[in-house]
């Protein structure tokens, strides 16, 4: 409250007390309570509650220091009384807010340090100002303000598009309902912003802020309990690069070039071609429920019924013996047992099939 009009307004009062009194109890509730009310059975992210109790909780103390500094103390000095408040909101509720808005987006862990460093020159100003008692502080605070904000509203719209194509990979189902959601309460908070720095002693416009003020505490907690905890198990993202790094490995070094026809080619030696290590490539084929064994007979069965195929079509006569030795096998044996294993049905009887 920058003049004395709404301290003579006992609806105002009111009001002003209300929206005080619904922050603090709104943050205490989201520091103390651990579940949902609003989304029961949805578990919210726990340090997004406590970021969001904090800044509610700001946003009572600001209400309590204008009304303190506005009715009983520096009531006769408007200099100091707003060098105070204005430097008391933008070192509280400000900073938090915007720790709210990075919290709210779950794709990392953003740091925070730079918003204590934005803030810092408004408290070298405030003692300046004090001091100096420079009628000109209020400029330079809505100005580094509108600065401040003009930079955090460009990085958080550049936040949260990344943000959106993170929910896009990892929870598509909830690409639509957890981004524009954040943009909207930034817009909120600064429309009251907005409010205050325009304010002239307006009545009409005190009650407008204290109306959206309301309207932020209620979104402030409804989002915070409709939020729901995002995770992307990191060791098992992991495992998924490193497994599709070793399948594109051995497309380029074994299955492209045709290894698997090196005779007695074994898993040390294949690992070494890929440029892995024996106990991983083990791992990846484990993981794939396939053996190593497996894995290469089913190259070399695969590359036998195509040799077969060609074959057929160029009117050639091959025996399954010569089609074995060009598919890796040494052993005619272990080539009949490997494709039994794969397909199903001896050579013979799958070659008979081929000619009918």
């Amino acid at each position: 409250m920058y003049e004395y009009e709404g301290l003579h307004d006992m609806f105002f009062i009111m009001l002003y007390g209300g929206a005080a009194m619904m922050a603090l109890l709104a943050g205490v509730y989201l520091w103390l309570r651990n579940g949902n009310a609003v989304s029961r059975g949805m578990e919210s992210p726990k340090e997004l509650r406590h970021w969001a109790a904090a800044f509610l909780i700001a946003v009572a103390a600001s209400h309590v220091w204008w009304a303190l500094l506005g009715a009983i103390w520096l009531t006769d000095d408007r200099l100091m009384r707003n060098i105070v408040a204005i430097t008391l909101d933008r070192i509280s509720f400000v900073p938090l807010m915007i720790c709210v808005l990075l919290r709210m987006l779950q794709d990392r862990r953003r740091p925070l340090w730079p918003v204590v460093v934005a803030i810092a020159p408004l408290l070298v100003w405030m003692v300046v100002s004090i001091v100096t008692r420079n009628d000109n502080f209020e400029q330079y605070i809505e100005g580094y303000s509108l600065l401040l904000s003009a930079v955090f509203i460009v990085y958080y719209i550049y936040a949260v598009r990344k943000y959106g194509r993170w929910l896009h990979d990892n929870f598509a189902d909830l690409e639509h309902k957890e981004v524009w959601q954040s943009l909207l309460l930034l817009v909120c908070i600064l429309l009251v912003y907005m409010v205050y720095a325009t304010n002239e002693g307006s009545l009409a416009v005190e009650y407008l802020a204290q109306v959206l003020t309301l309207v932020i505490i209620v979104f402030v907690v409804w989002r915070v309990e409709t939020l729901q905890t995002l995770v992307v198990d990191d060791t098992e993202q992991s495992e998924d690069k490193e497994d599709l790094m070793i399948s594109s490995l051995l497309v380029q070094y074994c299955e492209t070039p045709q290894l698997y026809l090196q005779h007695d080619l074994t898993l040390a030696q294949l690992a070494m071609a890929i440029g892995t290590n024996r106990t991983y490539l083990s791992a990846y084929f484990t993981a794939k429920g396939e053996t190593y064994n497996a894995y290469i007979n089913r190259l070399r069965i695969d590359h036998y019924t195509a040799l077969y195929r060609q074959a057929v079509a160029e009117g050639r006569t091959v025996t399954a013996q010569q089609l074995s030795m060009a598919s890796g096998y040494r052993s005619y044996s272990t080539f009949a047992v490997a494709f039994k294993q794969r397909m199903g049905q001896s050579a013979a009887a799958w070659m008979r099939e081929q000619q009918s």
